[in-house]
């Protein structure tokens, strides 16, 4: 659900408003600024639905939004409510980030801005560097929060992430202004919280400087993790084919360049950071692996076979219960749907096919072992444990269900239609099978 009025002709500037102590400065400062230069500003909310005051706060914003219109600043409410609850074992605040940032992305376009201002200080900078160093962060951690990056089409500011906090609170005692207080700011159960409260106060007496030295490493970090990409993309241009990952030519960096590779390849790959576990783990095992298997998550694996490391998605289960052997007509083209096979079979036209009739009268079976395949006209059935290695078809890609016609097999998942049944008389134009593990295409 999102409130608020139509977009302004007006050029637009987006800030993230919260309510809280430091969006409150942020907006008001940015509207002053806008009514002098004749910007609309838009307070863009987020109501999480996780605390019980959310609704309050919501009032609250669109109370001040209304009484800063009436003294003439350019500013008006747009507010969402998230949908849903973490999964279980989500983190609540991972979550609420997430979330966040694509409703504050989603309110930002249809308002018609093209950046998003956000209220971090040099406070909030600090902590974060902080706490990912106490999750075992690299440099692309330690970098913190950028002062301005874009992401989806849009920039993200941060122009007070130099500012101390105590700049902050000068400027909303200077301008009287009222805010909310988030009792999460305090709840000791979220791990910036328990920072705030029982870390920094003590980490601030023993070492005044600890704020300002964060951030120096924040930017240090940034200017590292810069260079690491830089290097990541020449030995990806050099060790990858498509999305293939070429192993024995990664085993020839440099001790010191194989992880950081690596790291960069399964962050393509992936869409995300990998897990520090399964980098390690791929590091440990990678250059003794032959063919190999490393589970991602529950949908997806990394798979290593003749050389190359590749993203598949998880291999159905074994079929269920009576699914060893079904009848089917597949006399005529479509999609059949096999959900006990946990995939689809296509039927299509092909210049060698087989007629209609011999798809007819059909059976599914899994394979017993002992069955025979024939590739090619003239070319001898072999097993088809040999034809897959022939073929280089991977253990993981023979999944779906064996085709028999008249009690002869007919097709096989990844080898197609046994060359015995296209025969001078049916090697014409025709009926093939292709098979789509997982869903239909």
């Amino acid at each position: 659900m999102v409130r608020g009025k139509a977009a302004s002709a007006r050029p637009v500037v987006a800030v993230a408003y919260s309510a809280g102590r430091d969006s409150t400065a942020l907006l008001h400062a940015i509207a002053r600024a806008g009514r002098a230069q004749g910007l609309d500003v838009v307070a863009l909310h987020v109501h999480h639905g996780l605390m019980p005051q959310a609704d309050q706060w919501l009032e609250w914003a669109e109370a001040q939004c209304r009484r800063w219109s009436k003294s003439g600043l350019p500013v008006r409410l747009v507010s969402t409510r998230l949908e849903g609850r973490p999964p279980k074992g989500d983190s609540v605040e991972a979550w609420a980030r997430r979330k966040r940032r694509s409703a504050l992305a989603r309110m930002a376009r249809e308002a018609g801005a093209s950046a998003i201002v956000l209220a971090h200080h040099r406070r909030d900078q600090a902590e974060t560097v902080l706490l990912q160093a106490l999750r075992g962060a690299g440099a692309a951690g330690l970098a913190a929060m950028p002062r301005a990056v874009e992401r989806e089409g849009l920039w993200w500011l941060r122009p007070w992430l130099e500012q101390p906090r105590e700049a902050v609170e000068a400027y909303v005692r200077q301008h009287k202004l009222h805010y909310v207080d988030d009792a999460s700011n305090v709840d000791a159960r979220f791990a910036r919280s328990r920072l705030r409260s029982a870390v920094w106060p003590v980490l601030g007496t023993a070492f005044p400087d600890a704020e300002a030295a964060l951030v120096q490493v924040a930017r240090r970090a940034h200017e590292a993790n810069r260079l690491l990409a830089e290097v990541a993309q020449e030995d990806l241009e050099a060790i990858t084919d498509g999305p293939q990952l070429d192993v024995p030519r990664w085993r020839k960096l440099s001790a010191a360049r194989q992880p950081n590779a690596l790291r960069a390849w399964l962050q393509g790959v992936l869409g995300r950071g990998a897990p520090e576990t399964l980098v390690q783990r791929l590091l440990d095992e990678l250059p003794g692996a032959r063919q190999a298997r490393w589970p991602v998550d529950g949908a997806h694996q990394l798979a290593l076979y003749r050389g190359r490391l590749q993203l598949h998605a998880m291999p159905a289960a074994a079929p269920l219960a009576g699914a060893q052997r079904s009848a089917i007509d597949l006399s005529r083209p479509g999609i059949y749907v096999l959900p006990q096979w946990f995939g689809a079979l296509e039927v299509k036209h092909a210049q060698a096919g087989v007629p209609a009739r011999v798809l007819r009268d059909c059976t599914l079976r899994t394979r017993s072992g002992g069955e025979q395949f024939q590739r090619a006209p003239r070319s001898t059935p072999r097993s088809l444990k040999k034809q897959y290695q022939a073929a280089g078809i991977a253990a993981w890609q023979r999944e779906g269900p064996l085709v028999y016609s008249q009690d002869k097999l007919l097709f096989v998942p990844g080898l197609g239609i046994d060359a015995r049944w296209l025969s001078a008389e049916t090697r014409t134009r025709g009926l093939t099978l292709h098979w789509h593990a997982d869903a239909a295409p």
